[in-house]
């Protein structure tokens, strides 16, 4: 039997999934080749492919959001190496349950069986509880797979951190969903759903496999026997949920919209409003997080810098309290960088500059423009006449050349007057004088 074939806990299979168990339970993987998704570590020549085929067990962390095959893919370690697998929810246990996955461990390791210990949500775990794993980890005594929806550089204790290798699961594509929906349709025998059904099911799973699973699974117990199912029973299947919040939609991204153009209008009430609506509809906070970002590098840039710093910060503080206390700070940076002054300048020249480059052909460097690290290049004339800013007066190289020879050189960042580029404009005013002083000198 191929490695990829091996069953969850061969040769201690685990008894049969129950008719009446969740859908997700049932359709869980037995073997490698059953997953869906995750071929960024599962696919020829990835991480954790080659850790099955090499027969190299080692310690992990599974960090991805929910759903994603976190737990399954711990199974599927401990069936491919024979290894005894013990589950801790970090949620309901404790020491005593880390005692006795060590007395467990002990007792299989005398018969020359290995152990996984899998601990679900170990960022639960407090620091004294995640360090009584080290000294087995570092014995050998089993090995560690934690799984974790927070970012383990924040909530996994470093020392923890340094024996185990971190593998980032990422969220099932629209394609793995819709494969999954097939695989329930055959399990349950249930008659097709309509495209436009099955596009909105997956954006109300939003790459959860286990929600996606279970909804299906209530779906098809709620619609009986019919020829397809459509959006109309799809909806009064999920309720008020799925009507509120349509992921991958025009809901979804016209809200969006909103929020931006909110930012952007500098009204900060609205911009809370629609902030808050896609939290109340069900957006990853992390999703909205990633938009302020592009927001203050859009509409604010250097009129106001600290709009970036303080998108940033909020992301990270979310990261490292969750929903619902880091949501605040969400709406603390809606609320800055829809007062903060509007800039979109470096936006623009960012746009106009890589349409210039497009469009142009490729000029060479100037001589004087390179680096000359070697005798050769020195030789070559590499370096020949740059001046040195730091050594001019006001750090500054009056009528010194950065252009490729004979371009004219094109105007792409043009400052507002709005904010510090109302700085940046006047310094760049002032810089222009001394370059045409200094040109017309020579």
């Amino acid at each position: 039997m191929s490695t990829l074939e091996l069953p969850l806990e061969d040769p201690h299979p685990a008894p049969a999934v129950a008719a009446e168990a969740p859908l997700a339970e049932r359709l869980r993987p037995r073997t490698l080749a059953e997953v869906i998704g995750q071929q960024h570590l599962l696919g020829p020549g990835k991480p954790l492919r080659v850790a099955f085929e090499s027969g190299r067990l080692h310690s992990m962390i599974l960090w991805g959001p929910p759903g994603v095959g976190k737990t399954t893919l711990a199974r599927l370690v401990a069936g491919a190496f024979d290894a005894q697998f013990i589950a801790i929810s970090a949620v309901l246990g404790g020491v005593k349950e880390i005692r006795e996955a060590v007395e467990r461990a002990q007792a299989v390791q005398a018969q020359a069986r290995r152990t996984v210990v899998f601990v679900d949500e170990v960022h639960r775990f407090n620091k004294s509880q995640q360090d009584a794993f080290l000294p087995h980890v570092e014995s050998g005594l089993f090995t560690f797979i934690g799984a974790t929806t927070e970012n383990p550089s924040f909530e996994v204790n470093s020392a923890l951190l340094s024996r185990a290798t971190v593998h980032v699961l990422k969220s099932l594509s629209d394609e793995d969903m819709k494969a999954l929906i097939e695989r329930g349709r055959a399990l349950l025998k249930a008659p097709p759903l309509s495209d436009a059904a099955a596009t909105r099911l997956v954006g109300y799973a939003d790459g959860d496999a286990r929600r996606l699973l279970n909804a299906y699974d209530n779906l098809v117990a709620m619609v009986g026997p019919v020829e397809e199912i459509d959006e109309a029973m799809l909806e009064k299947s999920l309720g008020e949920q799925l009507r509120r919040y349509d992921k991958g939609g025009e809901q979804f991204y016209d809200t969006i919209s909103a929020l931006h153009k909110a930012v952007r209008g500098s009204d900060p009430d609205a911009a809370l409003y629609w902030f808050v609506r896609m939290l109340d509809g069900g957006v990853d906070p992390r999703y909205a997080a990633r938009r302020l970002i592009r927001m203050a590098s859009e509409d604010i840039g250097l009129a106001d810098p600290r709009a970036l710093r303080l998108a940033l910060d909020a992301a990270e503080t979310y990261e490292r309290l969750g929903s619902p206390e880091g949501e605040l700070t969400l709406a603390q940076a809606v609320v800055y960088l829809a007062v903060a002054p509007k800039s979109n300048a470096v936006y623009t020249a960012y746009k106009a500059a890589r349409a210039f480059v497009a469009a142009d052909g490729t000029r060479s460097v100037p001589l004087h423009l390179r680096n000359a690290p070697t005798k050769l290049m020195k030789s070559l004339d590499y370096g020949r006449g740059y001046r040195y800013a730091h050594d001019e007066e006001g750090g500054f190289a009056a009528g010194e050349s950065y252009w490729p020879e004979d371009m004219v050189p094109p105007s792409f960042y043009e400052p507002v007057a709005r904010g510090l580029e109302i700085r940046i404009g006047e310094k760049l005013e002032e810089l222009r004088r001394l370059n045409d002083e200094a040109k017309n000198r020579r």
